[in-house]
């Protein structure tokens, strides 16, 4: 009888654990979806958008969620890739337009004590999360892999085929869409470049030519190690940001 109660008991857990990262995926879903947003109205590039993303989900991983405001952790994850990228932001405009974004019937920001207060909250912010993230935060995106691979891609490929599917346009919207969830730190760069690439030829049902005759498949070309069931893995997550997106208004 016991050991029925401490199964059950055990189980209910799991079940609330699960519940728990659910709705803890949701929040991190709608906060990478603020950074991105945000971050194109203050004119950033995809790389220090990407970085942003990175390091919010890289705190939270090493911190609790309801230890922190997750908006504040996201405007202060902006300020420092603009820095990291070199492509520096100022903290007014930052402010600005996460103000707008979060509160968009509300008046523009006075430069009242509340503003000063929230400026000096971003840069303290900033400084924690250098030292929880022990100072690195340079990361290696899989950007640059993701171009090398549909300019190879494009070359070996049949022109009017290529050109007839948005194959590059759907890879590019599928990498961008990945850092909604994390990821880029499950993953390494070039694995997550050809399996958004691989999807993206998936979803259009483009062929790459003379693959079931070659040696080994096109993917393990670009990628010597990596392997299918690791490109099933991450096309399963980003189906899941897929569906979370559908759950959130």
């Amino acid at each position: 009888m016991e050991s029925r109660e401490s199964e059950s008991g055990a189980e209910a857990e799991e079940v609330k654990k699960e519940g728990q990262l659910a709705s803890e995926a949701k929040v991190h879903f709608k906060v990478t979806r603020f950074i991105m947003e945000a971050g194109v109205k203050l004119g950033m590039q995809s790389i220090p958008i990407a970085t942003a993303c990175t390091i919010y989900h890289k705190f939270f991983c090493e911190t609790k969620l309801d230890a922190y405001d997750p908006y504040l952790i996201a405007m202060s994850a902006i300020y420092l890739a603009g820095k990291v990228e070199e492509q520096h932001l100022r903290t007014r405009d930052i402010i600005n337009v996460s103000h707008r974004y979060l509160n968009p019937k509300s008046e523009p920001l006075e430069l009242d004590s509340w503003f000063w207060e929230l400026r000096d909250s971003i840069v303290q912010c900033e400084l924690l999360m250098l030292r929880v993230l022990h100072f690195r935060v340079s990361f290696q995106h899989p950007h640059k892999y993701l171009l090398h691979y549909l300019i190879s891609l494009k070359n070996w490929m049949n022109r009017h085929s290529w050109e007839r599917t948005p194959v590059s346009l759907a890879a590019w919207a599928l990498l961008r869409d990945s850092y909604h969830g994390a990821l880029c730190l499950h993953y390494p760069a070039q694995h997550i470049a050809v399996a958004v690439l691989y999807l993206a030829l998936q979803c259009y049902g483009v062929e790459v030519p003379a693959d079931s005759e070659a040696e080994k498949p096109w993917w393990q070309v670009f990628s010597e190690d990596l392997t299918k069931p690791v490109i099933d893995n991450i096309v399963s997550d980003l189906i899941q940001i897929y569906t979370m997106d559908t759950e959130i208004p």
